[in-house]
């Protein structure tokens, strides 16, 4: 085999790993984040106590069917907490970095503008209603 065959195959071997690496990346990170954020959902969440509560305790369809509304129940409470939270932490935020921009510069104040926007939409915040001191905001 010629040396420069040799190349082109390790040079091939290479570009079909990265390659897959990549791909394995993406799918990994696709599923991964579709698992987690349908934890999010109140209807899903239901879902998952249920079927989890029907094998762990062997439930029989009768019990399933009479236990539901209390798992439903559980779950729209549970949500409604996790939404409470999420807007309590985000509204905290908002007010220290309110009272920080009082003492940074404007380049930096700018910057403050874009981690804000960059938590906001990373982390899901942008389903919550703006704070009342992010409206009141020029």
């Amino acid at each position: 085999m010629s040396r420069a065959l040799q190349w082109k195959l390790i040079v091939g071997f290479i570009l079909v790993f990265v390659a897959g690496g990549m791909t394995g990346a993406f799918f990994g990170a696709s599923h991964a984040r579709r698992i987690f954020f349908e934890g999010h959902h109140g209807g899903m969440m239901s879902e998952r106590m249920r079927e989890h509560l029907r094998r762990q305790l062997n439930l029989t369809p009768e019990q399933v069917a009479k236990i539901s509304p209390i798992i439903d129940k559980t779950a729209a409470q549970l949500e409604q907490i996790r939404r409470d939270t999420g807007r309590r932490v985000h509204e905290t935020f908002a007010e220290a970095h309110q009272q920080m921009a009082a003492n940074l510069t404007d380049e930096q104040r700018v910057k403050l503008q874009k981690i804000e926007a960059h938590h906001r939409h990373g982390h899901g915040f942008h389903e919550l209603e703006p704070s009342p001191t992010e409206s009141a905001r020029p």
